[in-house]
């Protein structure tokens, strides 16, 4: 494959011809702890994830304390709650960060994050983030987009609810604003999401129609939606990642266990390599089973000048004889050596200038 798009994150190349990049994100998942947050990145590293992804944002950052109707949440996950505080209580404190990067670069598996704000970009930047991650929601703050890709580091952007048109928007956003590498994510903002509303097709789609690296953001509750993803293209897979899928944070209930995580990381490289290229070749694990196939055995002794007939040949296991396809040629042919029974058929049983 030539001309593929890819990227580079910390050393690492992410591209359809590369195996799939595997985004733990932490979010909410310490659920206040540090000591939390601190396991997850040692876990994600062990479970074989490429990065760890935080989110990095205040309630003050990211909306408004405020009570009135506009700002109340109902239904699903966090009903009941305001805004504010869903962000009070979610909120990855912006003192933890620099622990949490060193950490994560003592372990040596990569950390970055999703900024919410200028201010967020300003911090990222200050401890040396190789990479931005712009979530679904922030697709259409085009100011943010372009004040992230003013840094110059890599950045990848989910698509949840955004239309084909908003995708667009965003991808020019980050260009005008000298993004050189991006890399876009199919994405749907459910939490959890149903399998049926992924719509993979979507994926070779994206590819063809962005001209760019694309992935999923994955939130369903197993990981089959993402192992499928890979087969459709998918050169990264993010996931949220938990200690404890029953511990009860914001994010918890639709993120998966270290088990799980493991499963997802060795499950979509084997998808990856399952792929290949087009082939019909013998493979070399089938080196050793081409003698297995049928050919054509003698089943009578015969002498030289005999003529085979159909009684004094058969098609049977193993291949070290003349293949099936010739029974027709070899019935009614003139041996100029002699055969014995349950010997295999060759060429050297006729003449010369004997023609199959």
């Amino acid at each position: 494959m030539s001309n593929i798009p890819s990227i580079n994150i910390a050393g690492r190349r992410i591209a359809a011809d590369a195996p799939p990049y595997i985004i733990a994100e932490l979010s909410a998942n310490h659920n206040g702890k540090l000591e939390t947050a601190l396991k997850i990145i040692e876990e994600a590293k062990k479970a074989g994830a490429d990065a760890v992804k935080l989110q990095t944002y205040t309630a003050d950052t990211i909306t408004l304390d405020c009570d009135s109707e506009d700002f109340q949440i109902h239904g699903g996950l966090w009903d009941g709650k305001n805004l504010y505080q869903l962000y009070k209580e979610a909120q990855m404190p912006w003192e933890w960060h620099a622990t949490l990067f060193e950490y994560a670069r003592k372990l040596g598996i990569t950390i970055f994050s999703s900024p919410f704000d200028n201010t967020a970009v300003d911090l990222l930047e200050s401890l040396n983030t190789p990479a931005y991650k712009i979530a679904s929601f922030e697709a259409i703050d085009l100011p943010l987009i372009k004040y992230v890709a003013s840094t110059g580091k890599p950045m990848i952007i989910s698509t949840g609810m955004a239309d084909a048109d908003e995708i667009q928007e965003a991808i020019d956003a980050a260009r005008e604003g000298g993004c050189k590498e991006l890399a876009i994510l199919h994405c749907v903002s459910g939490y959890p999401a149903p399998a049926a509303d992924y719509n993979l097709r979507t994926i070779p789609d994206m590819m063809q129609r962005f001209g760019l690296v694309t992935g999923l953001s994955d939130h369903t509750l197993d990981n089959t939606t993402a192992i499928a993803s890979v087969v459709m293209g998918a050169s990264i897979i993010e996931k949220h990642f938990t200690l404890d899928r029953s511990g009860g944070g914001p994010d918890d209930s639709f993120s998966l266990e270290p088990a799980e995580l493991v499963a997802l990381c060795r499950d979509s490289k084997t998808a990856w390599a399952a792929l290949g290229q087009v082939d019909y070749g013998r493979k070399s694990s089938e080196q050793g089973n081409a003698k297995f196939r049928r050919s054509l055995y003698f089943v009578k002794d015969l002498k030289a000048g005999d003529v085979i007939t159909e009684e004094s040949i058969r098609s049977v296991r193993p291949g070290y004889g003349l293949p099936p396809k010739f029974l027709t040629k070899v019935i009614g042919a003139r041996l100029t050596a002699p055969a014995t029974a349950n010997s295999a058929v060759t060429l050297a049983h006729f003449t010369p200038g004997f023609s199959l």
